[in-house]
């Protein structure tokens, strides 16, 4: 199984702001830190908003937030939000068509090896993930 780029650099940022809670993390400080696209990273913080797992503010002083602690943010529930969308295989999708359905014993296995996939993600949470809080910034 492989998580697209999306999920892969909305949980680092998570683990990031994990890492100090109290403060905000702007876009552009993250995705310096990890070598990844402001922009790609904006809707991906837009869409953690959207579902509340982050805080936005803008101007002096903003950033992004957890919206709660991460003690109570699941990895599972993360990654089907920030797959969304994304069928582990063509099948899987409301449209995809497969000239072996008819006949297919793979789908169930599929469908069981994401539900168990899912399921281990689910026993742990952010905190669990969370980086070692950044150091400071040497003037």
């Amino acid at each position: 199984m492989r998580l697209t780029s999306f999920t892969d650099f909305g949980l680092r940022a998570l683990m990031r702001m994990a890492s100090a809670p109290e403060r905000a993390f702007s876009t552009a400080e993250i995705a310096d830190e990890f070598g990844i696209s402001r922009n790609h990273l904006n809707k991906i913080i837009q869409r953690l908003a959207r579902h509340g797992f982050v805080t936005t503010r803008r101007g002096t002083g903003g950033g992004a937030t957890l919206a709660r602690p991460a003690s109570e943010i699941g990895l599972g529930d993360l990654v089907r939000l920030l797959e969304q969308d994304q069928a582990l295989v063509e099948c899987f999708s409301p449209d995809g068509a497969c000239c072996v359905t008819p006949v297919c014993c793979l789908k169930g296995k599929l469908y069981a090896a994401e539900a168990a996939f899912l399921a281990e993600l689910d026993r742990s949470t952010l905190a669990d993930v969370a980086l070692p809080t950044p150091a400071p910034a040497v003037a």
